[in-house]
């Protein structure tokens, strides 16, 4: 079987796992989802930075969120649990490049992500009156998709790292505050001072602020300097996932 195929089997195989793990795709779907209705159709703060309309605005950042959790928790919290029942160990039996594994599960992440985003995307225009030039509806889907890539690693690197019980919380503790501080589920300008100096290091804030730039509503000045940050953080993770891997060879978790 080529290499091709093999990427094609395994990538299909992961979506159907994770489509028959309803503890999976609910809340993926179901957080963003809510938290937009609540605070990006229902609840109002104003308008958002730029002029924005507060629909538009959190649609991108709950976009945001959405994608970064199915990134976290598809690899992450997966990754440790398979390592825990010993999948990972029976995978290095078989002839399959473990390259191959992991893009297709990074794959699938991305095909998550965006059925997150469309579906936002589809809550925007129908309740939310979102009204955006084609061009701008597809920049801002490209770039919120395109983010699956670096928290697909940060994902992985956590799966290596944390124990097969523990990967859960772990991630939780780690995406949950790091959103907020970000200014995922509020405004960055709303939070205070010294949120938006620490959202500053944080990856989801650049990310977001790459997501916001199509609208003209990035706060940070510099695309560069957000595409700069997240490549950066890119190879950390994978780095962190290549040792975590590496340290994985010959131990086996019972």
């Amino acid at each position: 079987m080529s290499a091709a195929q093999i990427f094609v089997n395994e990538t299909r195989c992961e979506l159907l796992k994770l489509l028959r793990l309803p503890l999976f795709i609910l809340p993926t779907l179901f957080f963003p989802v809510f938290f937009y209705l609540l605070f990006g159709i229902l609840l109002t703060f104003g308008r958002g930075a730029g002029g924005v309309a507060q629909s538009a605005y959190t649609l991108v950042t709950y976009g945001a969120f959405g994608v970064i959790g199915a990134s976290l928790f598809g690899l992450g919290a997966g990754l440790a649990a398979e390592r825990g029942q010993g999948w990972m160990l029976l995978n290095r039996a078989t002839p399959m490049p473990p390259l191959l594994h992991f893009l297709a599960r990074m794959t699938v992440a991305g095909l998550v992500s965006l059925l997150v985003v469309m579906l936002l995307m589809t809550l925007g225009a129908v309740l939310g009156g979102v009204r955006l030039p084609t061009a701008t509806w597809a920049a801002v889907a490209a770039i919120l998709v395109a983010g699956s890539v670096p928290f697909s690693l940060f994902g992985m690197a956590l799966g290596y790292l944390s124990g097969p019980n523990s990967a859960p919380a772990v991630i939780n503790l780690i995406y949950l505050p790091m959103s907020f501080a970000s200014g995922l589920w509020l405004p960055i300008f709303v939070l205070p001072k010294l949120f938006q100096s620490l959202a500053r290091w944080l990856p989801p804030y650049h990310y977001v602020q790459l997501a916001l730039r199509p609208l003209g509503a990035a706060q940070e000045p510099h695309a560069g300097t957000s595409v700069s940050f997240l490549a950066l953080s890119s190879l950390v993770f994978l780095a962190v996932a290549l040792w975590g891997w590496r340290r994985d060879q010959g131990v086996t978790y019972g």
